[in-house]
């Protein structure tokens, strides 16, 4: 399997072009009037927040004369088209990356160092939340992305659950766990999980083996990252991260006893009936399709599906992640961000454009729409007083940011491999049950790569 893993920048490259291939001709390229240098071509993802994204081409127009021209791509086509574009020479100017992809992208050569353009220097580095800028920056030292955005997780909840089951908003908001016994979370998951008969988790002759509302709910096991499973609690368990680094680790620490231990307690939910079994739903279910539905009473998630809980047919609420043995709440911390093609011949205005993207003025744009937070700090501001007309309080979002109660998303060289190794061996620990030590082993195979393979070319 590992000599299978072991890449060369080269050998990656080539391994990207086999599985772009086909595409390459169909990917989407830049217009006779980009080429002549006067358009950027921007790709995105995200079609919520493309209306955002229109509205500051047509500032950035006002401002500069560029035109950008936007094409919105659905994620699960959009990395295989960026790829195949690399390749073909049919690619964006500039496109909006995720740190999943970026060290590898970083890797490939293909990223221009943003830092060395002159349109950065517009930029106020200082503006944006404390950390954003460090997760575009490469193991070089270079910035190759302009944060867009952030993201924290929080727990959604079924507001007339909670309170059918005795318990109040003030419950939901105090909440705290330990390994042990689960502390007081486990607690208020067993009060709101029903078994078929109508027996709640915590009396007597429930039965975990047919239940019918889980007291949470998750759509995965997680993968190498967990973000909207077990993250908030083997973050807030003692010191562990992910690697040895807070960014360009290169060893990671899936063996760690108090990682394992956590996904011992996390998973053996489970087997308590509080926590749905893998095969309970369909793969495609969501976790704010069970909570709509009324199949669970609340699911931990990230802040950028904030709109789409609140807009449940259903009493939302939204309350902190549990505080952990080491005395905290913690949250993942995450944000997307603007990157320049290398092999664009419009680098000068693409970088005009991501320098744009970076000024409050453009972040207030994307505010004002309410779909994200923000990267520059004087804009989440803005953002949040949209966020509320909903009725829902963002407090349990922005509260990791404000007390710096986060950790960040693991950022390394080979997270394609990484990913590849560690889905499977934590959807065993949650389809099969077996037991989290089996990690030690799958992390061995993902620290030989490091060992083992190169990233240099």
């Amino acid at each position: 399997m590992l000599n299978n893993l072991m890449l060369t920048r080269r050998g990656a490259l080539a391994a990207l072009t086999a599985s772009a291939a086909a595409l390459a001709v169909s990917a989407c390229g830049p217009s006779d009037e980009a080429e002549a240098g006067s358009t950027v071509e921007y790709w995105m993802w995200d079609a919520g927040q493309q209306p955002a994204y229109e509205k500051c081409a047509e500032l950035f127009k006002e401002r500069t004369g560029i035109t950008v021209n936007i094409t919105q791509i659905g994620w699960d086509d959009y990395w295989t088209k960026l790829t195949a574009g690399f390749i073909a020479g049919t690619g964006p100017d500039a496109f909006t990356d995720h740190i999943q992809k970026f060290a590898q992208f970083v890797d490939l050569d293909v990223l221009v160092p943003l830092d060395e353009q002159a349109a950065w220097a517009d930029v106020d580095e200082s503006a944006f939340q404390e950390g954003l800028l460090d997760l575009w920056k490469g193991e070089d030292g270079h910035q190759y992305g302009c944060p867009k955005d952030w993201d924290t997780e929080a727990i959604f909840y079924n507001k007339d659950m909670v309170a059918e089951a005795g318990l109040t908003d003030e419950d939901m908001a105090s909440l705290e766990w330990n390994p042990k016994d689960g502390g007081t979370f486990e607690k208020v998951l067993a009060r709101l999980t029903v078994d078929r008969n109508g027996v709640r988790g915590d009396e007597e002759g429930f039965d975990p083996e047919h239940v019918a509302v889980y007291g949470i709910g998750i759509q995965d096991a997680g993968g190498m990252d967990g973000q909207t499973q077990w993250s908030p609690f083997t973050g807030s368990a003692g010191d562990w991260y992910y690697t040895d680094e807070p960014t360009w680790g290169t060893r990671y620490r899936y063996d760690d006893p108090v990682f394992q231990e956590t996904l011992d307690w996390y998973f053996g939910l489970v087997d308590k009936g509080y926590m749905n079994p893998n095969g309970a739903f369909s793969d495609a279910t969501s976790t704010d399709i069970q909570l709509g539905s009324g199949s669970v009473a609340m699911a931990i998630h990230g802040s950028w599906m904030f709109n789409t809980f609140a807009g449940l047919d259903i009493n939302v609420g939204v309350a902190p992640t549990p505080v952990g043995p080491n005395g905290t709440s913690q949250s993942l911390f995450n944000g997307l961000g603007d990157s320049v093609v290398k092999q664009s011949a419009n680098v000068e205005n693409a970088s005009k454009w991501v320098a744009f993207l970076g000024t409050q003025e453009a972040q207030d744009v994307v505010a004002s729409y309410g779909v994200v937070f923000p990267a520059i700090t004087a804009s989440t501001t803005k953002a949040v007083s949209v966020f509320e007309e909903t009725g829902l309080s963002t407090e349990p979002f922005t509260a990791h940011v404000e007390a710096g109660t986060t950790f960040f998303f693991p950022l390394t060289y080979f997270g394609a491999d990484v990913r590849a190794i560690m889905t499977p061996a934590t959807e065993d620990v949650w389809a099969n049950r077996v037991p989290a030590s089996t990690l030690t082993a799958y992390n061995d195979q993902v620290n030989l790569l490091f060992e083992t393979s190169s990233h240099d070319g």
